[in-house]
């Protein structure tokens, strides 16, 4: 299938809201996504390349937390940042953003990792690349997804209001210069990854921060908990 076709079907609020700049980003895409997906596995599923834009419509984003790569271990990938479906073990950062979910509101440890249920409340889970080789993190940073993710956050901030971005780690703080911070509420920490999270991740209480600025703005908070 066509990558526009693909959004057309599965995100069509979406479409709408980029239109037309989705079009060319995404043909000039095309090509290369198509020859890496006959001659490599890659991730997520078609299907699922859009599923953060599917769950969370661009009238319903309250919140946006970025990622880099969809994982690139098989089963793990289902096309919402961070996220895994049920019965998936957890990544090490999925992990670690539950031990800061605790730390921050008390909450144990879902017995699942699949966080559609932020996204469908209106958190946006983006990755800025879109797809990804298996086993090859960043193969796919250089096929374009970037400025289609980056087209979106640049909308969004000059669309919308009073919304929250996340941002998680160098790559995705490196995106707060396309935001409005007079419009708009910047968490920046460093990447939940074992890696980075002891550089500034820890006792940064995103997700209260998160719900205190969005109910001094008469939004309704994000129900964080997740069984």
């Amino acid at each position: 299938m066509q990558l526009i076709d693909l959004l057309k079907n599965t995100a069509p609020a979406w479409h709408e809201y980029l239109h037309p700049e989705c079009e060319k980003l995404l043909h000039s895409i095309q090509s290369a996504w198509r020859d890496q997906s006959i001659a490599h596995t890659v991730f997520p599923p078609e299907r699922l390349i859009f599923r953060a834009l599917e769950l969370t419509s661009p009238q319903k984003v309250k919140v946006v937390i970025l990622g880099q790569d969809p994982y690139h271990g098989d089963g793990q990938a289902n096309g919402l940042a961070f996220s895994v479906n049920s019965g998936v073990k957890f990544p090490p950062s999925l992990r670690n953003i539950f031990k800061e979910l605790k730390n921050d509101l008390g909450y144990e440890l879902p017995f699942s990792g699949d966080l559609s249920p932020w996204a469908e409340q209106g958190v946006l889970l983006l990755n800025t690349h879109l797809t990804v080789r298996r086993n090859e993190a960043g193969s796919h940073a250089e096929m374009g997804w970037e400025e289609f993710t980056n087209t979106i956050i640049d909308r969004l901030s000059e669309r919308s209001s009073n919304t929250v971005f996340i941002l998680w780690g160098r790559h995705a703080r490196s995106k707060a210069a396309l935001i409005n911070a007079e419009k708009h509420h910047i968490l920046e920490s460093a990447h939940p990854s074992p890696l980075s999270a002891h550089n500034g991740f820890w006792n940064t209480h995103p997700f209260s921060k998160t719900n205190t600025y969005l109910e001094k703005h008469q939004i309704e908070p994000i129900e964080w908990e997740l069984v």
